[in-house]
């Protein structure tokens, strides 16, 4: 069982944001938002399959997981929020994979907003890019909607880009996949 970290600031005690039990996944894009796609691979999919891979790691860790989605279902950004919103003790992590123009771009990326998400953010994008091997493009700030509604400790991270050759071919091994979600456990379990 985690323990809640006590503080004495100032002479006041304060509760670290650290002690957390629960980890809601967002698996992103679903429904009839495919999100990046490259002729039939399609980043809902993709998100969905490695969310479920974190979901099993995060449970041997002994977290419990709440998940946005089980399905191919579409949800809101809000209601993404919404969801997280419930729970007080607990992170928000959001799954995407990225596509652009350039098909050069290429490698893996964490966004946050606010400090403990900068936190939570920088563990996982660590643990990401030892354990996989691929570039690094960096802990972003961001003001996403589904990151600034969200009120515990978020993170949004691009798992690779789908118009990247070479991350596509990647994204589409289950091996890669559960390497990732692998990573994003153990950046979960460093940041607590």
């Amino acid at each position: 069982m985690r323990t809640i970290a006590i503080y004495l600031i100032f002479g006041m005690l304060t509760m670290s944001a650290w002690g957390f039990g629960t980890v809601v996944i967002d698996a992103g894009h679903g429904g009839n938002d495919r999100g990046g796609s490259w002729g039939k691979v399609y980043e809902k999919h993709l998100a969905l399959d490695t969310a479920f891979r974190l979901e099993r790691y995060l449970k041997m860790k002994g977290y419990r997981v709440i998940m946005t989605r089980k399905t191919d279902k579409y949800l809101s950004l809000s209601t993404r929020s919404a969801i997280a919103n419930k729970y007080k003790n607990a992170i928000f992590v959001s799954i995407h994979i990225n596509k652009a123009s350039r098909t050069g771009a290429a490698g893996i990326e964490t966004f946050y907003y606010g400090s403990e998400g900068r936190k939570l953010g920088a563990a996982i994008q660590d643990k990401m890019v030892s354990k996989v091997k691929v570039e690094n493009r960096g802990l972003k700030y961001a003001r996403f909607s589904v990151l600034r509604k969200t009120k515990i400790p978020a993170i949004l991270t691009e798992i690779g880009f789908v118009s990247n050759y070479g991350d596509r071919q990647r994204l589409k091994s289950g091996h890669y996949r559960d390497a990732i979600a692998k990573a994003i456990a153990d950046g979960i379990a460093k940041y607590d």
